[in-house]
């Protein structure tokens, strides 16, 4: 047996070892010796404080941080810093070692990242999901050193490629985060690859069906597409060698994901979406002719095919704000189909494949233009993030989320500098682009010479004059229309900051009058409350409680649904102190006959509930339980559209659910087992059960102390004759005394 083991560990790590030396041998940027010392370090370290540590898989936990390092060196293409912090990312986390241990080890820089890396890792880990009161915090850490983003989208990225391992709602939990806030991360950071791979990876697991479907149709037309691609190509490559051009084509289908949102979106079948693949053509140039060369191409491929005016985006003369340029045109090709053309030098392509990493590396050799570029945006979250005051998680991750997927436009100044907005911006949220207290006075605003309101919605091309007035003073309904983040976060301070001081006093005495009702004050209670009194704002309960509105008898509503809502959550929670059987997925389980009846939990109780508005579930639809304040269970379908946000946000509120045929219903009945124990005695258990009896097995809980067994098991049985048979064949095995029928403790 030893000497399996000693085989084993020794295969073992000679993986290790070949999965270090290939993370080395990718790195998208040049290492010096130095560098490789550092990183060496740091995979020692790593190695040793991991040893004793094993993934679900099974597999040795240094499997993991290996596979980070390898995305930030290569997918991502950082240095030698993002590499260390990467192999070091679940250190001080899961292991001894401190935040100061890593900074005495390494340095300031390295132990700053780290720390901002396992305050996400707890946040992770928790049962409120993204909601906590650190999250203000780490929101912060995020906006202060962008790689603590980069290493985390990396993580992220791992975990989803190694999803198969958890359990079903795990599975959903993860995903759902994924979409609702790594995705979006990765797009703003110009990570379009990995932002594509993130949301397929999400899809996967929060709509399998969807994402199944729209694999296998890919997979039917690959030929047919491929086939497409190249006559295409062909088409094109004579035209541009005759112009002695140096280039390479590459043809790729839309991501799974951008594909499902179409179908959904336009309510059209996979046959019906019209651009399902583009052509990128990537050609060698020096910076001076980039430009040229790219409009040279954009003639040559629109002399040959018709173009789509409506489709073109020009992002070589106005980059986007993640640094993206690129030509895109839609033509019409062989057989009257459209193709995307995208158009893109070599260092172009590289930007929009690394993002980030790419942008920096280019900086070096050529001026870029900062006020389009990465370090802007993180500007302006960490200004926002600053001015929050006391808003809930909720508020502060809208705001921060608002200007992450959003489209840009392009607004001149009177003088003709160039400013980036998010599409839907008003002419208020260009005075705050310019500077908060412009925003603050701003009166109105010429748009191309004409007056117009604060709330006149500013497309591409306009140039906007700014008129501004000392009396001027932020309005509450400013916040109705303005689009950016920056706005409404400046707005909400500025609101805020005049009635603080009466919402303060007003959060003291919430403070007060939860703790006679034995209620601890958290942010995730403050969340409910809001919600059960229906406010749009935590300074809005504080405001409400400070002015009597919501007064002592009408906070005891609230902790009387409360218990209702608490009692129902506990129920459906529990879980045993160890491991559980399952004798099959809750999911795979299917039903015959008619569906009639929904159950929760697993225990698969039968509860009262209501069906949500938003999604209508009908008989035969994956559905899930959402626990509500005040209104008892919600039934959605697994693919509502509120689904993401409600498992990312709430995961802790969510049920498994499902339909069953009442007609054809087994009954949930636990058993207890005395006796004394031996080897062998679960086995002989799980025969009967399993083999012999042939009943679905819920639960199975085992005690053994100074030689007395005890089993607490809980069986699905179709009636009273059935379990009788259980029970005297139990009763039969050696060394087991009692067998009885037990009531569920509540």
């Amino acid at each position: 047996m030893q000497e399996l083991e000693d085989i084993k560990t020794k295969k073992e790590n000679e993986e290790i070892a070949k999965r270090y030396k290939d993370m080395l041998r990718n790195t998208y940027r040049v290492l010096n010796d130095e560098d490789k010392i550092l990183i060496r370090k740091a995979f020692d370290l790593a190695k040793e404080a991991h040893k004793d540590q094993r993934r679900k898989t099974g597999e040795p936990y240094i499997y993991h941080p290996l596979a980070v390092a390898k995305i930030v060196a290569d997918e991502i293409g950082l240095g030698a810093t993002s590499i260390v912090c990467a192999l070091l990312h679940d250190v001080v986390e899961d292991t001894a070692y401190t935040v100061e241990d890593i900074e005495k080890l390494f340095n300031p820089k390295i132990a700053k990242i780290i720390e901002g890396l396992t305050k996400i890792s707890q946040i992770d880990h928790q049962d409120l999901s993204l909601q906590s009161e650190n999250y203000r915090k780490l929101l912060l850490t995020l906006s202060k050193d962008v790689r603590v983003i980069l290493v985390k989208i990396a993580d992220r990225l791992h975990n989803m490629r190694t999803l198969d391992s958890m359990k079903v709602a795990k599975q959903k939990k993860i995903a759902s985060e994924t979409t609702y806030i790594y995705a979006p991360l990765a797009h703003r950071m110009g990570l379009y690859t990995i932002k594509s791979e993130l949301e397929d990876l999400s899809l996967k697991y929060t709509d399998p069906d969807s994402y199944n479907f729209i694999v296998k149709k890919l997979e039917e037309t690959d030929r047919d597409r491929q086939r497409y691609i190249d006559e295409f190509s062909k088409i094109i490559s004579e035209r541009l060698r005759e112009e002695n051009l140096n280039f390479l084509l590459k043809g790729r289908h839309k991501s799974i994901f951008s594909i499902y949102k179409k179908m959904r979106k336009q309510n059209v079948d996979f046959e019906e979406v019209y651009d399902l693949f583009a052509i990128r053509i990537i050609y060698k140039s020096d910076h001076k002719n980039e430009k040229f060369l790219a409009w040279k191409i954009y003639s040559i491929v629109t002399d040959e095919f018709v173009p789509n005016p409506n489709r073109m985006r020009d992002w070589i003369s106005t980059p986007r704000s993640t640094g993206y340029e690129s030509l895109h045109v839609t033509v019409i090709g062989p057989e009257s189909k459209w193709v995307e053309v995208q158009i893109r030098s070599e260092r172009m392509d590289e930007v929009a494949e690394k993002g980030i990493a790419a942008h920096y590396k280019y900086k070096e050799g050529y001026k870029v233009d900062e006020d389009n570029q990465i370090e802007s945006w993180i500007s302006q979250v960490r200004e926002m993030l600053e001015s929050q005051g006391t808003v809930t998680t909720k508020e502060l991750l809208d705001d921060f989320k608002l200007n992450l997927y959003t489209k840009d436009i392009f607004i001149f100044t009177p003088k003709g500098d160039l400013k980036v907005l998010s599409i839907g911006a008003t002419a208020l949220d260009f005075a705050y682009s310019i500077h908060s207290n412009i925003g603050d006075h701003c009166l109105g605003a010429k748009v191309n010479s004409k007056l117009v309101p604060l709330s006149h919605k500013l497309k591409s091309g306009d140039q906007v004059e700014i008129l501004t007035s000392s009396n001027q003073k932020p309005k509450i309904d400013w916040l109705d229309f303005v689009a950016t983040s920056k706005a409404k976060s400046r707005i909400k301070s500025a609101l805020n900051s005049e009635k603080r001081k009466y919402t303060e006093e007003g959060k003291e005495l919430l403070i007060r009058k939860l703790r006679h009702f034995k209620i601890n004050y958290s942010e995730a209670e403050l969340n409910a409350i809001q919600k059960f009194f229906g406010a749009k704002t935590s300074h809005d309960i504080f405001y409400q409680v400070a002015s009597g509105i919501i007064d002592t008898k009408e906070l005891k509503k609230y902790v009387d649904s409360k218990g209702v809502f608490n009692n129902l959550l506990s129920r459906l929670r529990k879980r045993p102190n160890i491991p559980f059987i399952h004798s099959k997925e809750t999911d795979e389980i299917k039903e015959e006959g008619k569906l009639d009846m929904i159950v929760f939990g697993e225990e698969e109780e039968k509860l009262d509930y209501q069906m949500a508005l938003c999604c209508n579930p009908i008989p035969g639809d994956k559905i899930f339980g959402f626990v509500t304040i005040g209104k008892g269970i919600k039934v959605h379908k697994e693919i509502c559209p509120n689904a993401v946000d409600m498992r990312a946000n709430y995961d802790y509120r969510v049920i498994q659910a499902k339909w069953v045929n009442s007609s054809h219903r087994n009954f949930l009945v636990h058993i207890l087992i005395d006796g004394i124990d031996r080897i062998g005695l679960i086995s002989d258990i799980s025969n009967i059960l399993s083999n012999l009896m042939k009943v679905d097995i819920k639960k199975m809980n085992f005690n053994s102390e100074d030689g007395i067994f005890t089993s607490q098991i809980t069986l699905q049985v179709k009636n009273t004759f059935q379990l009788d048979e259980i029970l005297k064949n139990l009763q039969k095995v050696e060394n087991i005394s009692k067998v009885k029928r037990i009531e569920k403790k509540s």
